[in-house]
């Protein structure tokens, strides 16, 4: 029997898949390259905010429209939350599953299944470093928590995914050592929040120790800290081991401390503008990537302008931004002051415009540079991939020449080389 995955969401999203991938065909079904291939179309549905959600339903109407005779489950976020609204609603779909146990997927699709086919899959469990990766060559995510506790007030994670729990040290430890066997060169550490990291006593500064301790040249990159408990002890394992990158993924949204306060944050424009401050003073490479939300409940123009202050006071070096999408059952969507799409809209516009400029500026820095580049993807004579202060997918890329004949570098490597120009966000870089 085949499937064929259609993945949807964040690196968290990803990591489930790749795990459902992992248990599927430990169980004797075997991976589809395209749909048109397979008995089963399994869509790995986002269900954080309202325009994702409609992509993974628009995704499930696309396949049942193209292929009327496949089954068809609906996985992940949305089928999570909404498994008994849309049983309803979305009879396309054969079949839901959720986030909370993934080795079930087994039984979940072998339900789909035809008996006689079905007959005779069992679940098997598959260790964590041979589970597909769905990552570009060279770079995996390791998750290293589920859920969240820090209850944002837009934020439906904690409704979709609990209560947080760890994964113990030695446990990920392990994963990240089967990873590097298999000529993983980045260990992307994700997490709702892989600030608030607690196993055993231990919390993220002892967890990047004991990763630290294993061999080899690779890079350790942190990927989202939430701003109100930043473990500044992890700065001290970074000025030790490069191999822990100085890149920085917090998302301060806002400025105004009014509206932090509605969403539930603790802290204000000036200890976070403290903060960065602390990081750029400690490690002088360090790179600050950010989320802004425009247009949440009661968003004043004043409060507007604030946001728009620290965006410029904290010059990340990138940024991303969202409009609010108003939650069911989260405490903002009752909330009074809505602010209307098209004004949310508009201040997302103004604040990647700017933001577009600020980082221009920040990269100009990187020009003359020595440093290292993973590389991912080749086009002829021109290889894409990243440098240290590029995550996967959401930042600029380095766009690397001059590469001679007898180089011949493979997707993974990662090779020195120097940034001899910025072209737009992108950086242009020589071996």
């Amino acid at each position: 029997m085949l499937y064929y995955l259609d993945p949807f969401g964040c690196a968290k999203n990803q990591v489930d898949a790749e795990n459902m991938m992992a248990h599927l065909n430990s169980a004797g079904w075997a991976s589809a390259s395209e749909a048109a291939d397979a008995d089963l179309v399994i869509v790995n549905s986002c269900g954080f905010i309202e325009s994702a959600k409609q992509e993974s339903i628009n995704a499930v109407l696309g396949w049942r429209k193209l292929y009327p005779g496949k089954k068809i489950l609906l996985a992940g976020c949305l089928a999570q939350r909404y498994a008994k609204e849309l049983s309803e609603a979305l009879p396309e779909a054969d079949g839901f599953f959720g986030v909370e146990n993934i080795s079930k997927i087994v039984d979940a699709v072998n339900s789909l299944a035809e008996p006689a086919k079905a007959r005779g899959a069992e679940l098997v469990e598959a260790p964590a470093a041979e589970r597909p990766l769905l990552s570009l060559p060279g770079s995996a995510y390791v998750k290293i928590s589920e859920g969240c506790n820090n209850h944002c007030t837009f934020c439906a994670i904690p409704l979709i995914r609990g209560a947080l729990r760890c994964r113990t040290i030695q446990d990920i430890k392990n994963e990240c050592e089967g990873l590097l066997a298999r000529g993983i060169k980045e260990l992307c550490v994700i997490g709702q929040d892989i600030g608030s990291y607690k196993s055993g006593g231990a919390e993220l500064p002892e967890l990047l120790a004991a990763i630290a301790e294993l061999k080899g040249d690779f890079w350790v990159r942190l990927l989202y800290i939430h701003p109100d408990h930043f473990p500044l002890g992890i700065l001290d394992i970074m000025e030790k081991d490069p191999r822990v990158l100085p890149y920085f993924d917090i998302p301060f949204q806002h400025g105004s401390k009014k509206i932090l306060s509605a969403m539930n944050r603790k802290g204000d424009a000036q200890s976070y503008l403290a903060l960065a401050e602390t990081i750029r003073k400690r490690l002088q490479a360090a790179v600050i990537r950010t989320t802004f939300l425009a247009g949440f409940p009661g968003e004043t123009e004043d409060d507007f302008a604030m946001l728009l202050d620290f965006q410029e006071k904290l010059h990340a070096d990138w940024a991303g931004c969202f409009e609010y999408s108003r939650e069911e059952d989260t405490p903002a969507y009752s909330m009074k002051g809505q602010v209307s799409k098209k004004t949310a809209a508009r201040r997302k516009r103004e604040i990647e415009e700017h933001q577009t400029l600020i980082t221009e500026k920040n990269m100009d820095r990187f020009v003359g540079q020595n440093l290292t580049a993973l590389f991912e993807e080749q086009f002829e004579d021109i290889w894409l991939g990243r440098l240290y202060c590029h995550a996967p997918e959401v930042d600029g890329a380095a766009v690397i020449t001059g590469i001679a004949p007898e180089m011949k570098p493979q997707a993974g490597d990662i090779l020195p080389c120097k940034v001899i120009a910025r072209r737009g966000l992108d950086l242009e870089v020589v071996i």
